[in-house]
């Protein structure tokens, strides 16, 4: 059988470049080889993409960008290239033809549709959520607007642009106030990415401060109510007849589940399954499946929730590019609901070449 062959992008210039990185080794490691040639792809900091031919180990940790036999390259938007175009050392260039791509790309210019809208430009089927669920899943106003829509239950929020903010900055922290009932709240970036920009603030000066760090990331800002209860979170996959994980439960290292605790602080503990009732579990999993047909999600997503004490199930958001880290959760609970880690990487293969209408 002939292999078919794979891209996997890693880095970008987004703020999740790092994490990009160590996920893309651990994706590259548990592709079947005996099915698939492996061709990477590294976009620096800068945004700059190269075809890198070097040893895997060197991906994590940044060291690929220094490898002397790295050449420009690049996926062309045109069906009949259907892959990448390579400058060579010496000016020319060469065609790389491409069955998929595995775009291990987190945040912004790779998690939210503009990489996929490339790729379908392109007509080569990739692993992931298509154009419109990657838009909607990464801005965040968005998304708890839909999540509205369909009446799935949520923190109370507002949300505004950072510019009319600076015009009457009392309006707006009056309005916050007075609509979610008093500190502590969640303020956030709308499109930034994976907890990048976000502050709990209890108070009124710590709001203005978190209000001013996510107008650096975002031109709009979303401000939700602080919500007790547990961290939960399910993994899903599959295109139209999704698959939902166990649920797993986090206890942040931090405050709460920030960038740092969700990728590079392995004190947060994850409870798997999550400490909750069988009755809360079903509920959890039942939920997961509704917001991600609601989003038009394919491929997979992590959907992450708060359980009170109460009982009440509270959507926090939909991650459409979920972490492959040894401390990340979507492998975990895949792992844990029987999907280890190479028939995983194997499965998102498949419903990629699925969603293409391509014989798998």
């Amino acid at each position: 059988m002939q292999k078919r062959r794979i891209a996997v992008i890693f880095g970008g210039k987004s703020s999740e470049h790092e994490v990009s990185r160590v996920s893309a080794s651990y994706v590259i490691s548990q592709i079947p080889t005996d099915k698939y040639e492996i061709v990477t792809i590294g976009i620096t900091k800068e945004g700059r993409w190269f075809l890198y031919e070097g040893d895997v180990s060197a991906i994590a940790d940044g060291s690929w960008e220094h490898n002397e036999s790295n050449r420009t390259a690049f996926i062309a938007p045109a069906p009949s290239v259907s892959g990448i175009i390579i400058i060579n050392k010496d000016g020319s260039t060469e065609k790389l033809k491409l069955d998929v791509v595995f775009p291990v790309l987190h945040g912004k210019n790779g998690e939210d549709g503009t990489l996929q809208g490339l790729l379908e430009m392109s007509e080569i089927p990739y692993v992931g959520c298509g154009v419109i669920a990657s838009t909607e899943c990464m801005d965040k106003i968005s998304t708890n607007i839909m999540f509205e829509h369909a009446g799935i239950d949520q923190a109370k929020f507002t949300w505004f642009y950072a510019g009319a903010y600076k015009k009457d900055p009392d309006e707006y922290i009056g309005r916050i106030e007075t609509e979610l009932g008093g500190y502590p709240v969640f303020v956030k970036p709308s499109n930034a990415g994976s907890s990048v920009g976000i502050t709990k603030a209890h108070s009124r000066d710590e709001l203005v401060a978190a209000i001013e760090k996510a107008s650096k990331e975002d031109s709009r800002i979303l401000v939700e109510e602080n919500i007790i209860g547990k961290e939960v979170e399910c993994a899903v996959l599959g295109n139209d007849e999704p698959f939902v994980s166990i649920p797993g439960q986090i206890a942040p290292a931090a405050e709460f589940y920030d960038y740092d605790a969700k990728y590079n602080n392995a004190e947060s503990k994850l409870y798997i399954p999550a400490q909750i009732s069988d009755e809360l579990i079903g509920r959890v999993q039942q939920i997961a499946a509704k917001a991600y047909t609601t989003l038009a999600c394919e491929g997979l997503s992590r959907v992450d929730f708060f359980v009170t004490d109460e009982g009440r199930v509270l959507l926090n958001e939909i991650n459409t590019l979920p972490g492959f880290t040894s401390i990340s959760m979507y492998p975990k609970l895949m792992a844990a609901s029987g999907y280890e880690s190479s028939r995983l990487i194997e499965r998102l293969i498949e419903l990629a070449f699925e969603r293409a209408g391509k014989n798998v």
